[in-house]
């Protein structure tokens, strides 16, 4: 089974439009096509942004809530990292790195492009249409 480190921009997508790459990588970790780790300060961080007026008037009530219920029962959940070394120009993104290094995750799925232009990094960054691809080839 693929464990992959979600970025929050995926899960926060998913939940705005049912249509694209990241509903379908929702709807697969549902069905149990690969398995994604989290961590506390990931689902914190998901459910702030969720909250951000912005988002929260997209969503219906209590949404939010729910989902990250579900996300914290579903995903493989793991410490926030201790120590989180710098790679990325991106501060917030070498925690995500950190996490999937403690995850034992095969992969980041991220829309931001600091983390899909880093190069040489483990594990690899791919964008989530990419790995809807990979995921639902699964099938």
């Amino acid at each position: 089974m693929i464990r992959a480190v979600l970025d929050t921009n995926v899960y926060v997508a998913a939940l705005l439009s049912r249509d694209g790459s990241p509903a379908r990588l929702i709807r697969a970790l549902g069905e149990g096509l690969f398995d994604a780790v989290v961590c506390p300060r990931l689902l914190d961080e998901l459910l702030g942004v969720l909250r951000r007026p912005k988002i929260a008037s997209r969503l219906e009530d209590l949404v939010a809530e729910d989902f990250v219920d579900w996300l914290g029962r579903v995903a493989i959940s793991v410490p926030d990292p201790a120590s989180i070394r710098q790679v990325s120009p991106d501060p917030d993104d070498d925690h995500l790195i950190a996490l999937a290094l403690i995850g034992r995750a095969e992969v980041i799925v991220s829309g931001d492009a600091h983390l899909l232009g880093l190069t040489g990094t483990t594990p690899r960054t791919l964008s989530p249409a990419t790995f809807a691809e990979l995921v639902e080839g699964l099938r």
